[in-house]
Parts: structure tokens; sequence; C-alpha cells
């Protein structure tokens, strides 16, 4: 390995050119000094690989490289949303799992960490940054002492400063933040390569795509292209600390209509837990009204604003501000609500 502070990590300066199909596509491995200061720094006992599978695909690789740390053969998951469910469930085919709270009733806060039932004896820690369908996301990293914290960032990577070192391996599936569907970008501590269990498949194996920069199979091209071309405009347009500006004026604006609504927009989950990335909100009640809210997607695609129904196992509206969303594009649909609540005031 060459660079190993950059986002994108692996014989700095070298160009590797691939057959795709009957076409070639080049991409640079961007080197350390390009993004370290202004995307991420990344310390040098860090290393970065790309991997295919999203997101999913990790919360089999967790606890495949990681699981054989300690023999117990135990992890710790903090469960606040449907994506840390799914982490836990997958991580039971090969862990004892600890969830260290009881089962929310509902997923809309975050449980204190001084409450959680930590298991000395765990490999690792789990939990998910932020939660896409119900809204929860973290604005701290849990304090647990010496344990080794992993941390799922598919959705809001790149979107606020992160300090690497209080992790041992941050993973994010691209197609939120940082570029298309395809590849999954996973930042891990040198300490803790050579653990995967014999059962894990080679082209998860953490330590075999760092020795071969994550070029053990044909890697996801033109995803890894399309990222660059994002990191790139990333860094010109402020690097994080803008995105994370950025990301906190179009949450706020979504939120204090809702809060300003007398509950005729209502968002279940506690204000000290919102999600920046993702808004879910209910329209006439915290329960909401179907007739309103299929009224108001309908407005909102006559606007040409798509894709705002919840999810379907909660329901209601969900508005999603990535990165790559404008102020603008949050503002026409700050419009629609204000309209919307005037005409059925």
């Amino acid at each position: 390995m060459g660079a190993n502070k950059g986002i994108l990590c692996a014989n700095e300066g070298r160009i590797y050119t691939f057959l795709i199909g009957c076409q070639s596509v080049a991409y640079t491995v961007l080197d350390s000094d390009s993004f370290s200061t202004q995307l991420l720094n990344i310390p040098e006992n860090y290393k970065v690989i790309f991997l295919q599978g999203g997101g999913s695909g990790q919360f089999s690789g967790i606890p495949l490289n990681l699981i054989g740390l300690k023999e117990a053969r135990c992890a710790d998951y903090v469960v606040t949303g449907g994506w840390s469910a799914k982490a836990a469930k997958e991580a039971e085919k090969y862990a004892k799992v600890n969830l260290v709270h009881p089962k929310l009733s509902s997923y809309t806060k975050i449980p204190d960490p001084s409450t959680w039932n930590l298991n000395p004896d765990s490999s690792y820690i789990y939990y998910c940054a932020n939660e896409t369908v119900h809204g929860v996301e973290f604005d701290f990293v849990p304090d647990v002492g010496k344990a080794v914290i992993v941390c799922d960032m598919s959705s809001n990577f790149l979107s606020r400063p992160v300090d690497v070192s209080k992790f041992g391996v941050i993973f994010a599936g691209a197609q939120k933040n940082i570029g298309c569907a395809g590849v999954t970008v996973v930042i891990v501590r040198e300490d803790l390569l050579g653990y995967a269990l014999k059962e894990c498949p080679i082209v998860l194996d953490y330590k075999v795509q760092v020795e071969n920069s994550s070029l053990y199979n044909t890697p996801p091209c033109y995803s890894i292209y399309i990222m660059g071309l994002v990191l790139e405009w990333i860094k010109n347009n402020g690097g994080v600390m803008a995105m994370d500006k950025l990301s906190q004026i179009k949450s706020q604006m979504i939120y204090d209509i809702i809060d300003k609504s007398n509950g005729f927009y209502a968002c279940p989950v506690e204000k000290k837990c919102r999600s920046r990335m993702n808004v879910p909100f209910r329209i006439g009640s915290i329960k909401g009204d179907e007739a309103l809210e299929k009224e108001f997607l309908e407005k909102a695609v006559e606007d040409n604003m798509i894709s705002l129904k919840g999810h379907r196992s909660v329901g209601g509206i969900r508005a999603s501000l990535y990165n790559a969303v404008t102020i603008e594009d949050v503002e026409k649909l700050a419009t629609l609500m204000k309209s919307f609540m005037k005409l059925h005031s």
C-alpha cells in the first residue's frame, strides 16, 4: 500500500485501466494529500479499501473479520433503527450478539449511553450513524473506553467531520453521499487485520483486500470512477466542513416548518437525535392522515418532486437531504409544505 491517509487509498498516483465490455475505463487512485485535510484526516495506521456488496455486505463482513478478536466471539450492537437491526440479525450467524439496551418500542430515539449494558468480552461494539428509514442520527461518538467501535456511515458519510481515530472500522455504501451504487468504502485500523474467520469469503477478507490494494478481484470500476468525481466536487465546494454547514441549513429549514405548524406536520423523532439526512414526518397528526399525505405526494409530483413517500414500514413522508440536494431544492419543498398547510388550515 502506498498512501494511507486519503479517502481513496492504494498506490498513490498510479492509474489502473480495466476493460468493461468494449471500453476501457481509467481512474486514478487519489493520493493522500489530495483529500486528507479537506475530506477526512485518516491516520497513518488505517487502511482504505473498496469492496462490493453494499453496506449490507458488511453486515456479514464485520463479524467475519472481527469476531475472532476475542475468544468469546461476542459482539455488542446498538439497535436504533431498521439497518442496525438487520446488521445485528446477520451477525447472529457468526457471533453471540449482545443488544446493549432493551428493544425499543419504536425507533424514535437513541438510548442514553450511560444505560448501555456493554459486554467486556465483546470483540467490538457496532452502531449505525444514521438510520435512513426512521430518521435517527448520532451526533456523537459513543464513549466506550478501549472497545473497538464499528460504525455504518453509509447514509451520512462526508456530511460532517469525523475523528477516524475513534473507530476500529468505518464503512459506507457510496450511493447516498459519495457516488453511485456498486462500491463500498471500508476504513479499517491496521491492528484489526488478519483475524478473519476461516469461513470468511476471500473477497470480504480485509487483510487480503489490503494486501491486494482492493484489486484481489476486478473492482466496480465505474462506481469508483464516479466516486472520484464526487470527491472532487466535495473538495471544490468547501470540503466536509461546507457539507456539514449545508446539511444543518437544509434540515433546519424543514424541521422549523414542522415545529411551527401547530401539529399539522409532526416528526416522531426526539429533537436531540433528529437526522440531518432523512427527515420523516406525518401530516394531520402524529399518526398521519392518509388522505392528506396522498394529496401532498401528488402535489409534490406536480412540482417535479419525487420519492418523498416514507418507507413502506413506517409510512408518511420522508425528505432525504443528501449532499447533492441543493438549498434551492429544499426551498422548493419548504414552499410546498407552507402552501399545503395554508390550504388545509
